[in-house]
């Protein structure tokens, strides 16, 4: 059976204009702990009006990614070490490794039968290389189906940037493309505490350091079982879905759309992995550029890890779970996750943690929203997937928003557990009970 998605071709895309000599960007000590982690994104669109010619999309698109990368000098540099061995990267003119491709049938063929395997063959990664000057950090592809659509597809070493920003490159990739303008990102390292900021006897957020001694202790003891086979599931939740989830929540003035599905989520999971009392251990990630004070224009990672606690729970009990996560939310503030960074900038590991890798981690992903990514006409998107890779441990959920035809608090979440989790969330009657639909998984049809 021939493939259905056919390489054309594998090039590197430098930017219109010389990066000037001897320019270096930091990176953070959160950026420095994502270093085991890379991103891959993919954006599907239906076809569009004035370019229906083979090949015309990809042209076009590579074209404007020279133009864009003049603004991203960090996204076409490549890695280096400092002095105190710790990563950097040189701004040059290196590039971004571009990948062309043909997929059989159209978009909507697509998506009646993809899953991760699938998607994965529309996004492009390679490992770091033992030499990683010569190693790009940012993978594009482009992929344009036959009869009609095409896909963009986006991979990352999460170490440069988390999904935020990774999403404003592609949202300002589709401004400069067809619109000849864009909102460029802001590429300076996280600002300090403020003089005067930290209040008078202030005790550090223990709970929060202490959540990240117990991840790096736990992941550089873990031996990954190569063994299991993970699998992805997409629900897409409309907006009335997603209200009658928070109106379960005994609480006055309600969660928000994340914490009730992470409530939601959290109860299932913990079902299909046998807990007959209580919940699995749970971490959840949020986007701190907002807590932080920093622009969501910021490139650099700001995904804040915490644990959630889960003690007493009953049975299907979503109130008590939502509320268990809205606390830890309202705990993360600005003086808290700055404790954390001062408390990171003071170590010095030689063994960097695998931050998804023991939890069960659900991640509310940041403030960019991926269906800004208008190439052409108001031609938006008509689903976007993420994934934070590789997923060890109990697994991962990734909650974003759903495609603005859904209703405002509509939502996608992706969920990758070992297979046969999958297959029984996939018939829980919790779940079940608020009518997801599930775009992508065991079988779609």
């Amino acid at each position: 059976m021939a493939e259905e998605v056919t390489l054309i071709c594998k090039r590197t895309v430098v930017s219109t204009k010389p990066v000037p000599p001897g320019k270096f960007f930091p990176l953070s000590k959160i950026d420095q702990l994502m270093e085991k982690n890379h991103l891959r994104m993919v954006f599907y669109y239906p076809p569009i009006g004035d370019m229906l010619e083979s090949g015309q999309v990809t042209r076009r698109l590579r074209e404007s990614l020279a133009e864009l990368l003049t603004h991203f000098p960090a996204v076409t540099g490549r890695l280096l070490r400092n002095d105190k061995g710790q990563w950097m990267i040189k701004c040059n003119d290196a590039g971004v490794r571009m990948i062309e491709a043909r997929a059989k049938g159209s978009v909507e063929d697509w998506f009646k039968c993809v899953n991760r395997e699938k998607e994965f063959k529309l996004v492009y990664w390679e490992e770091m290389y033992h030499k990683p000057y010569f190693w790009s950090t940012f993978y594009v592809q482009l992929t344009e189906f036959e009869d009609g659509g095409f896909a963009v597809g986006l991979s990352c070493i999460h170490l440069v940037g988390d999904i935020t920003c990774a999403t404003m490159f592609i949202n300002s990739w589709a401004q400069t493309t067809f619109y000849g303008k864009m909102v460029a990102s802001y590429f300076h390292p996280l600002p300090p505490r403020k003089p005067g900021n930290k209040k008078p006897n202030h005790t550090p957020y223990i709970s929060l350091i202490n959540h990240y001694k117990s991840t790096i202790e736990k992941s550089n003891s873990i031996i990954p079982m190569v063994e299991t086979k993970y699998t992805t599931a997409s629900f897409a939740f409309a907006d009335r879905a997603v209200r009658a989830c928070m109106a379960t929540t005994q609480r006055r003035h309600g969660p928000s759309p994340f914490e009730a599905l992470a409530g939601l989520f959290w109860v299932c999971i913990s079902k299909v992995k046998g807990l007959t009392n209580g919940l699995v251990d749970m971490s959840v990630c949020f986007d701190m550029r907002t807590v932080l004070g920093v622009d969501k224009r910021f490139f650099g990672n700001c995904m804040v890890y915490n644990s959630v606690h889960a003690k007493g729970f009953r049975e299907n009990d979503l109130s008590g779970a939502a509320n268990a996560i809205a606390e830890v939310v309202a705990k993360m503030d600005n003086e808290g996750i700055m404790d954390l960074i001062e408390w990171l900038q003071r170590r010095d590991d030689e063994k960097l943690p695998l931050m998804n890798g023991c939890d069960l981690v659900c991640a509310s992903l940041g403030p960019a929203d991926p269906y800004l990514a208008m190439f052409g006409g108001g031609v938006r998107p008509i689903r976007v997937s993420y994934y934070v890779e590789p997923v060890l441990g109990l697994g991962q959920v990734l909650v974003f928003p759903g495609p603005p035809g859904e209703g405002p608090l509509s939502r996608v979440v992706m969920v990758t557990l070992p297979h046969d989790e999958v297959v029984r969330l996939c018939e829980d009657d919790l779940l079940l009970r608020f009518t997801p639909a599930i775009i992508m998984g065991l079988n779609i049809n």
